[in-house]
């Protein structure tokens, strides 16, 4: 069964469900705690997914923590967790809705959930003032189970976005993949840029960091890349590029042994290890011989995970 996506609640669901409830921004460990608890249910339910491609703060005050997750890597993610129908409406469908209202209307009514799990700290209904207390109370009056997930604690800490973003911020690959369960990637659209990599001899795909989603730490970074269900081997730059300028935040990307036209297509790149900070070289060929020099090192680095089939996001 293909992964079934609805963007607004109108389509009511065609089976009973298990719904897992939550932003998920990262999928991360915690979050795969929660969507386990509807994946692996002994009843013959359709493991679903409610979400928003927003963060809390986003919903309730219109600002908020950078994002980790584009809303189509997190379909993606869901898809391989064993999700298998996902609704993602906007906000404002249900942002009026008084607790009964959302646990009746939608739960019961569109999505006719009959277990729903949860995070320790879910919050829903108009304002954001109902908890897991009040969900168990509503879910009750119409038979609906519901499982309430703690923490999941890693070295006394909860994991958390915010540790994410924290690790990112810090260029600490090894602990935001610890915590994410995989490599956190760049997995924006591929945009067309000046073609300098191309004159240097060294050819590059420049992804763009869209407003309002987190940036890793300014460097250089070994990567890996997937096109087409193969992985190759990257050295991925983030940030101004202070050699040569830029109009704003991009990934740019040197794939090994790759040639192709990549523009507009979403390529994931798995962010291994932090190799330096972004540097300012003095002329072209000074920047040519540090890119070659980073491939060799990174090449190195990310042999190891190029035998897997595809990209974890």
């Amino acid at each position: 069964m293909r992964l079934q996506v609805f963007h607004d609640l109108k389509q009511i669901a065609p089976s009973e469900s298990a719904v897992a409830m939550g932003v998920f921004d990262g999928v991360h460990l915690g979050h795969q705690r929660v969507i386990s608890c509807v994946t692996f249910t002994a009843r013959k339910l359709v493991p679903t997914v409610f979400t928003f491609d927003a963060s809390p703060q986003e919903m309730f005050k219109g600002d908020g923590d950078l994002r980790l997750t584009a809303g189509e890597s997190k379909l993606r993610l869901f898809e391989r967790l064993g999700v298998r129908r996902v609704y993602m409406p906007r906000f404002e469908e249900v942002r009026a809705l008084s607790p009964r209202e959302f646990v009746e209307n939608v739960l019961h009514g569109v999505m006719r959930a009959k277990e729903v799990s949860c995070g320790f700290n879910f919050h829903f209904g108009r304002g954001g003032r109902a908890g897991s207390a009040e969900l168990k109370e509503l879910c009750a009056q119409f038979g609906i189970e519901v499982a309430v997930v703690p923490a999941l604690t890693l070295d006394g800490r909860p994991v958390s976005s915010t540790r994410i973003r924290e690790a990112l911020q810090a260029g600490d690959t090894a602990e935001a993949a610890r915590l994410l369960g995989r490599f956190y990637a760049v997995d924006f659209p591929v945009a067309h840029g000046r073609q300098l990599g191309r004159k240097l001899g060294a050819p590059t795909i420049n992804q763009p960091f869209p407003k309002g989603f987190l940036c890793p730490r300014f460097g250089v970074y070994a990567s890996v890349v997937t096109v087409g269900g193969k992985r190759y081997a990257g050295v991925t730059n983030i940030g101004m590029r202070p050699t040569v300028g830029s109009d704003g935040v991009l990934a740019e990307t040197m794939i090994d042994g790759f040639s192709g036209d990549l523009y507009g297509r979403r390529v994931p790149v798995e962010l291994v290890c932090f190799l330096r900070p972004e540097q300012k070289f003095g002329d072209l060929d000074q920047l040519r011989q540090a890119i070659l020099r980073d491939a060799d090192t990174a090449r190195g680095l990310v042999s190891p995970y190029l035998q897997t089939r595809e990209a974890m996001v």
